[in-house]
């Protein structure tokens, strides 16, 4: 993995943080720190290169249905409670109530907080969270399941699977034409847009001490780094390694992106982050943030 700065601005008044990818080759570490909308990398004894990706790109606004307003007023939240947590790939949130249904499509609705916003386990009920704009770039989340003025999405922190609901009145709404999904057993991915395959590679994945996890996750952030030589981008997901609780000190955010030799495409070599061939990391980046990826153990 590539190292990362703690702390160092990219631009004035924004704040940074930091982030641990966990990527694949065992005795590399990588340090991510994520400023608004922009992500620096520096490379063990190099210098930093930063290249923000932006929000999804490819997905288009989600139109109402017939005779529903363009921005429906969500019922508000309870109050949160004082020290309520943010969920995001640092986080662990017990709370957070497990996805019901981790192999089922989506239509492909992703939202995206305008603000931050209170996350509840239940439609109008106590608020356990928090979810701000920002991730690694924008927040964009994929929704599994709507009640009036409320949407239920995936969340980016610990246990994977994690969910919650959320005031749609305080989103942005997008529609993802694309899925993810990556086959364990056949170590492939598939790229399906509208629903028609459009692309399939083979893939690395994670060893059996440090398995690739399975269920229903999502395209959490893209940053890209010019100073590393493992990956040119980096596809952050919103899961975590079953079994290495920490990496180096940081979440073992598992990850998508390319590695420099062949030879480990249809192995199982990874600390659990997808290796794919650099046309298929080509071919992702121009994926949605937020969009669906499905792990399957087949």
């Amino acid at each position: 993995m590539a190292h990362f700065p703690d702390s160092s601005p990219l631009l004035s008044g924004w704040r940074s943080r930091r982030l641990l990818l966990l990527c694949a080759a065992a005795g590399v570490v990588g340090v991510l720190v994520v400023a608004v909308g922009a992500v620096a990398l520096l490379a063990p004894g190099g210098e930093v290169r930063a290249a923000p990706l932006g929000a999804p790109a490819a997905a288009e606004p989600k139109p109402a249905p017939p005779g529903q307003p363009e921005q429906p007023v969500a019922p508000v939240a309870p109050a949160a409670p004082a020290g309520l947590p943010e969920s995001s790939t640092h986080s662990t949130i017990e709370a957070a109530p497990a996805d019901p249904a981790p192999v089922a499509a989506t239509d492909g609705s992703v939202v995206h907080p305008r603000q931050e916003v209170l996350v509840a386990a239940a439609p109008g009920g106590q608020p356990f969270a928090r979810i701000g704009p920002e991730q690694i770039g924008p927040t964009w989340l994929p929704v599994i399941a709507e009640a009036p003025g409320w949407v239920r999405v995936l969340l980016p922190s610990r246990p994977n699977g994690s969910t919650g609901w959320l005031p749609d009145g305080e989103l942005e709404w997008a529609v993802s034409p694309y899925q993810i999904r990556v086959h364990l057993a056949s170590m492939r991915l598939e790229l399906l847009a509208d629903g028609r395959l459009v692309g399939q590679w083979p893939v690395g994945i994670g060893t059996d001490s440090a398995p690739t996890p399975t269920g229903r996750t999502f395209l959490l952030g893209s940053f890209r780094d010019e100073a590393q030589d493992y990956s040119p981008v980096i596809l952050p997901l919103g899961a975590h390694s079953p079994t290495l609780d920490t990496f180096g000190g940081g979440p073992g955010t598992v990850a998508i992106h390319t590695w420099p030799t062949d030879d480990v495409f249809g192995t199982a070599s990874s600390d659990g982050c997808i290796r794919v061939p650099p046309e298929a990391l080509d071919r992702l980046t121009e994926v949605p943030l937020g969009t669906l990826v499905w792990i399957d153990e087949q």
